[in-house]
């Protein structure tokens, strides 16, 4: 099962509209919004809000999922928007058979290959969950644990992001405190691809210090781009990280909560 995961935040609708024109043959699409996020709550939830298993299940068996079906996501961003999120939210669920088509769109279409135009059809199947809810820290945790010498949490939004400058996104600038800058642009190289193993597992070590993998805590504007962070440190055999899925929109949706930059 191939899944076109193309999405701009700025045009939630031009990316479907674009996968009518030209997609990679038999892939089906995956929405953003509408199906790869909860429901908003304004003033309690981040603005992609992970959903709930029941939703997740339905969606993945409308569009073919089941048992024995090895998925390929893909984005036009390097596996960040939002084909990474669809990877996770598999793993999340227990389907270990998922993967991110390494330089996604732009590197099909610069290699020439066969596209497809209009809508796919697939068979729906029964997906079966075996819910992991390990990976996925709430916002409590995360505050309870940015205090702790034993864990440690990464910021996937760019520098400028991080340091409070040129947010065009959010209502409120910064990052949490106590949270290191790791920008997910870092993962990719000039081409958009992933960067090799051995540059990735350099990284994440020095990123890391003396924290084990499964103490580091990633998340970016709305839990989307952070699990790229994720997927780089899995890829340089380092084992897996945690997911803030709320995220800088969730954290600040509460005035109350403390902000740096």
């Amino acid at each position: 099962m191939i899944v076109d995961c193309r999405f701009q935040l700025t045009a939630p609708g031009q990316e479907e509209k674009n996968y009518y024109n030209e997609h990679i043959p038999g892939a089906v699409y995956a929405h953003l919004d509408r199906d790869l996020s909860g429901p908003v709550i304004q003033g309690v939830t981040g603005r992609h809000p992970w959903p709930s298993v029941e939703q997740s299940s339905d969606y993945f068996s409308r569009i073919g999922i089941g048992a024995g079906i090895q998925v390929v996501a893909y984005d036009n961003a390097g596996g960040a928007l939002a084909a990474v999120r669809l990877w996770w939210m598999l793993r999340w669920l227990g389907h270990d058979s998922s993967a991110v088509l390494d330089g996604g769109w732009q590197k099909w279409l610069s290699e020439g290959r066969e596209i497809a135009t209009g809508i796919e059809r697939s068979v729906r199947k029964t997906f079966i969950p075996s819910p992991r809810p390990d990976l996925l820290l709430s916002i409590e945790e995360v505050n309870d644990r940015r205090l702790k010498p034993a864990y440690r949490i990464f910021d996937a939004r760019t520098v400028e992001r991080y340091h409070g400058r040129n947010e065009t996104i959010d209502p409120v600038a910064g990052h949490i405190p106590g949270a290191f800058s790791a920008p997910y642009t870092d993962n990719l190289s000039a081409e958009g691809t992933f960067r090799n193993k051995e540059h990735l597992r350099s990284h994440y070590l020095e990123l890391l210090g003396n924290i084990p993998p499964e103490n580091a805590i990633f998340y970016c504007g709305s839990g989307v781009t952070s699990i790229h962070n994720i997927l780089a440190m899995m890829q340089a055999g380092l084992g897996e990280a945690r997911l803030f899925a709320g995220s800088w929109s969730e954290w600040i949706a509460d005035g109350k909560r403390p902000i740096a930059t």
